[in-house]
């Protein structure tokens, strides 16, 4: 792409960012479930018009390459959300505070992710090898999510590597300060955990770009689609966050979904490594022969691979709030028996045709707070 469409395209994201920031992050408020849900189908259409107006300018092979790679980095930007979830419940952040930190996240890992972009499309257009080393990273990744050792479920917001030597050269307290990243303690200037839960989300997110980096190039190895693909998958992610708060619990099946689609890639990215070989002790340092994936069959399978896990996850979740609302809905009397039982052989003592009412202990859920 020429330099002036990418100056435009950086331009129309930072405007995007900056409507963002202005409309809903400066005054520091809880999102409705509508204001979530609108500004979602906002930003997702955005990205839907942008891979059309690619696939019309610049033909359907590079208009499948956006697409494949958007569809991707969606489904692994809501795996982010589970470890955005941990850190900011970790660190107790008032639920109005919530928007800012995912604010600086999704800037932090444009700026992040820009840098592995560049970086990888030099070293992808340099040395054909590294696609053996990109393949490697997802297979070994993939194979992690399958043995249950899955980055959201394990990861210590506390032990964070930035957020330790943050507190070691800056004094912290333990209060918030409104959404204030710095405050005063005793007549001198300190951190508030504001700052400490963006160091948290900033250095998660570097780790989290080593595993969508590689998958993006095992799509395409085209930079403007690379970094178009990354970046409108981040933008809404804040939305999104607040409109899968009540859902995430429910996609228990998402890190399977996640692996397979990057085993998938990993294999992809082998295959085509062999391809276009040049090491000296594989095959002589010639190509090997073997059969590519097209971009159809990727886009293809990665569609299905996330309809299937989305499925399977409700599915598997309503079959176990079944299970479990019996329980729930049975309320122990003082003499041990449940009430709806105490209830019956009341109204048949007494003759009465009114029906007594028993209590239950379902628990009702509000709005999740952090």
């Amino acid at each position: 792409m020429s330099p002036l469409v990418w100056t435009l395209t950086i331009a129309g994201l930072i405007a995007l960012l900056a409507v963002d920031f202005m409309t809903h992050i400066r005054k520091a408020h809880a999102p409705s479930l509508k204001e979530a849900s609108i500004w979602s189908a906002v930003f997702v259409s955005v990205a839907l018009v942008f891979g059309v107006g690619v696939w019309i300018a610049a033909g359907p092979e590079l208009g499948k390459e956006y697409f494949a790679g958007y569809v991707t980095e969606k489904a692994l930007s809501v795996d982010n959300l589970f470890l955005f979830l941990v850190i900011m419940t970790s660190f107790a952040v008032p639920r109005e505070n919530q928007q800012k930190v995912l604010m600086f996240g999704v800037v932090f890992s444009l700026i992040a992710r820009t840098g592995l972009i560049l970086a990888g499309a030099a070293l992808v257009n340099s040395f054909a090898w590294i696609f053996y080393i990109f393949g490697a990273i997802l297979l070994v990744t993939a194979a992690g999510m399958l043995r249950g050792h899955d980055k959201g479920e394990d990861a210590d917001a506390g032990d964070n590597i930035m957020v330790r030597l943050a507190r070691r050269v800056v004094p912290a307290v333990d209060h918030y300060d409104g959404d204030r990243m710095t405050t005063f303690d005793n007549g001198r200037r300190v951190m508030t955990p504001m700052m400490l839960v963006m160091l948290a989300i900033a250095g998660t997110d570097v780790l989290f770009a080593v595993d969508s980096i590689p998958a993006i190039f095992g799509l395409t190895q085209n930079a403007y689609i690379v970094f178009t693909a990354t970046a409108f998958s981040l933008l809404g992610l804040r939305q999104l966050y607040f409109l899968l708060d009540g859902l995430l619990d429910r996609l228990v099946h998402l890190s399977y979904g996640l692996a397979v689609i990057l085993g998938f890639i990993g294999v992809k990215l082998v295959l085509h490594a062999l391809h276009e070989n040049a090491l000296p002790f594989i095959n002589g340092g010639h190509p090997v022969h073997v059969p590519e994936i097209s971009t159809n069959l990727s886009l293809l399978v990665i569609l299905s691979v996330l309809t299937v896990t989305v499925i399977t996850s409700l599915v598997s979740s309503n079959r176990q709030k079944r299970r479990e609302s019996p329980r729930d809905g049975l309320a122990e009397s003082p003499a041990g028996e449940c009430d709806s039982v105490r209830s019956g052989q009341e109204n048949r003592t007494s003759g009465s045709g009114a029906a007594s009412s028993s209590s239950t202990t379902g628990r009702a859920e509000g709005p999740r707070q952090a």
